[in-house]
């Protein structure tokens, strides 16, 4: 079963409650129950792969990715502390196989960007629909324009609803840092689509 699967079969909210669960499958996970993996593979794949396809633009590498970062989290469960929050640690390991995988091919260019919205067929209220699609197609335009940094801390919080500490965890910096990156990566795409675009900072 693919993430995607996986992700349809998710009934936990997301938020506080499924993150308590990630931690708590990753806890047992950690003391040697290895039936945990499945509930915190679960509990984890769904975010982690849209994640990885927005950084590749690419659902097959995107995949690979995820399992190579589940793998490695069950590599190094050992080194896990009882009662860490396992949701950025899962990130900044998916992060630096990103980044090592970007490093062997190091040719990325002109992939389609991933949508953030999903192609609808015409209805009634056609106009609304084409807008929201050229928003959404602007939107991962300058997306792709502002600095790695600013973008990846922007989509960290608004994509994956992750808080400003978790991304600063995930990314080894400071929360001023993702603060002052989140907000400068808001101010340029506000300017460049208008409020509207984004709703309210």
């Amino acid at each position: 079963m693919n993430a995607l699967d996986r992700e349809s079969s998710i009934v936990l909210e997301p938020g506080r409650n499924a993150r308590a669960h990630a931690n708590e499958c990753m806890d047992r996970y950690a003391s040697g129950d290895d039936s945990a993996f499945s509930e915190l593979y679960d509990a984890l794949a769904p975010a982690l792969y849209r994640y990885l396809v927005r950084q590749t633009h690419d659902p097959i590498r995107a995949e690979d990715l995820l399992q190579q970062t589940m793998l490695q989290i069950h590599a190094e469960r050992g080194r896990f502390w009882p009662g860490a929050n396992v949701t950025p640690w899962a990130y900044a390991i998916a992060r630096r196989l990103l980044i090592n995988s970007y490093r062997r091919r190091k040719r990325e260019a002109d992939a389609a960007p991933a949508q953030w919205f999903e192609e609808e067929s015409p209805s009634p209220g056609a106009d609304d629909l084409l807008h929201s699609k050229r928003v959404a197609r602007e939107l991962e335009h300058q997306l792709t324009l502002l600095p790695a940094a600013q973008r990846v801390a922007f989509e960290l919080i608004k994509k994956d609803g992750l808080s400003v500490r978790e991304v600063a965890e995930i990314l080894g910096t400071t929360v001023i840092a993702i603060k002052l990156r989140a907000h400068r990566a808001y101010v340029t795409l506000r300017a460049a689509l208008g409020e509207d675009a984004l709703g309210k900072d």
